[in-house]
């Protein structure tokens, strides 16, 4: 699912029509319109009898105490915060660090994963979070992501990966961490306020066809047959004790990205990847490098200084970028100005684009999908969740959109004729000539970039 309005109305249709079960796990449901939609989806389902138990991680509920209290207020309908915060719950997230500084370790660990499971029969599970920009509904920056949906035997050990965290430790019932509320119904009435009132869409507005050619999910639905591609798919997860995790090393035994890179270093012919915040550290630039002189096809995208929402991260992406180009790996970075042109209408809806996509192509035939950025946070910090699924098919289709993205949207790097510097070439206009620097970002930017490269540590990022 490529399209965010796809992929948003593919999660309230199915909980529109879900009969027994909701399970929803996510880093961030943000309180706007899409999330808005969302949570007042869950409780109608709650309402007609459905279990409904969400877990969201407390890092960015700042604030939101009423709509996740409020929701575990309806009969059917459970909340738990992972790895909670204890103070300064109606501030932001720099307040609620400094309200803890000495716990700073265990909060530093977030549980990252995205995974919606309706009636144990099927599961959306990718990149998104529950936030407008996730979903192109955001007027002012949006996110190029990619869900996959997937049903058959592969969703019991999603839901055995849901359990696990549901009933982990670190999990725990909302009103545990804000309180109780005066009474039920008090909390119920501030919920319905919060979800019934203002301007979210009753609806989600779908075009009748995806770049993909697939039509709107509720329309399979309403036939009584899904299209689906077909393969074979495995779910991992790290487990919910790494954000206890006392060392990076143990940490590490306890990551997904572990199973990735292996995937990926076994290659033999292509790779293909998106993922916005790239750092691959000494190890994953080993194994690239040593991929692309055994002659595979190595592809990479990933978000340019212009759109990166953490530009800091940058850092540690940049350290790499000569060596990689060197080494003959093929470096795209997104072009802020290709979702801006009237003519773009591969990703509809996008403008102000920033890359979330994280996924992997291997071979043409092995796909990789899921929470992970390949980033040392994502290694020894935050809790990923993913899935790999070896269908042709799909794969086929994941590299159109990565290379739609690519071909329209984004700049290939190469190096300069001394062989040091980087210079940027559009793919929008081929024709243009070679940039020197940074495309489409402030001087000041470039000067905090670099002036904090050599102090940044690599681990945090």
């Amino acid at each position: 699912m490529p399209l965010g309005l796809y992929s948003l109305d593919a999660r309230i249709e199915l909980i529109r029509r879900a009969r027994f079960t909701l399970d929803v796990q996510y880093y961030l449901i943000q309180g706007d319109r899409s999330g808005r939609l969302f949570m007042r989806s869950l409780r109608d389902a709650a309402l007609r009898g459905v279990r409904v138990r969400v877990l969201v991680d407390d890092l960015y509920t700042g604030g939101a105490d009423t709509l996740f209290a409020g929701l575990a207020a309806f009969p059917n309908a459970e909340v738990r915060l992972f790895n909670p915060f204890c103070c300064a719950r109606d501030r932001g997230v720099a307040a609620r660090f400094a309200a803890s500084l000495f716990d700073f370790r265990r909060l530093n660990h977030r549980m990252h994963n995205k995974l919606f499971i309706a009636d144990g029969a099927i599961a959306v599970m990718g990149g998104r979070n529950i936030a407008d920009e996730y979903f192109a509904r955001s007027a002012v920056s949006n996110f190029v992501d990619m869900d996959v949906l997937v049903a058959g035997d592969v969703v019991g050990p999603l839901e055995g990966i849901f359990d696990t965290y549901w009933n982990s430790p670190q999990a725990y019932p909302v009103t545990a961490i804000v309180g109780e509320p005066e009474t039920r119904t008090v909390a119920r009435d501030r919920f319905d306020h919060l979800v019934d009132d203002g301007d979210q869409m009753l609806f989600v507005s779908v075009p009748p066809i995806d770049m993909l050619a697939q039509r709107p999910l509720a329309a399979e639905l309403d036939t009584g047959r899904l299209v689906l591609a077909v393969g074979t798919a495995v779910a991992f997860a790290d487990q919910p004790g790494k954000v206890a995790a006392t060392s990076e090393e143990i940490a590490r035994s306890m990551t997904v990205q572990m199973n990735v890179m292996d995937r990926i270093a076994r290659s033999g012919r292509r790779v293909v990847i998106s993922s916005p915040y790239f750092v691959p550290g000494p190890a994953g630039f080993a194994a690239l490098a040593d991929l692309s002189g055994r002659g595979v096809q190595v592809v990479i995208l990933t978000n340019s200084l212009a759109t990166n929402d953490v530009p800091i991260s940058h850092i540690g992406y940049a350290r790499y970028r000569t060596g990689l180009l060197r080494a003959g790996v093929d470096l795209y970075e997104l072009d802020p100005a290709g979702f801006r042109r009237r003519s773009w209408d591969a990703i509809s809806g996008v403008s102000h684009g920033r890359l979330h996509a994280k996924v992997a192509v291997i071979d043409e035939a092995m796909v990789y999908i899921g929470s992970m950025n390949l980033d040392p946070r994502s290694e020894t910090t935050n809790t990923e969740l993913g899935i790999s699924i070896r269908c042709p098919e799909l794969a086929r289709d994941v590299v159109r959109v990565i290379d739609a993205i690519r071909l329209q949207g984004s700049f290939r790097l190469r190096l300069a004729s001394e062989g040091e510097n980087v210079e940027w070439l559009m793919m929008r206009d081929p024709a243009a000539g070679a940039l020197v620097r940074e495309p489409e970002t402030h001087p000041l930017l470039r000067l905090r970039n670099m002036l904090l490269g050599p102090f940044v540590p690599e681990q945090l990022l």
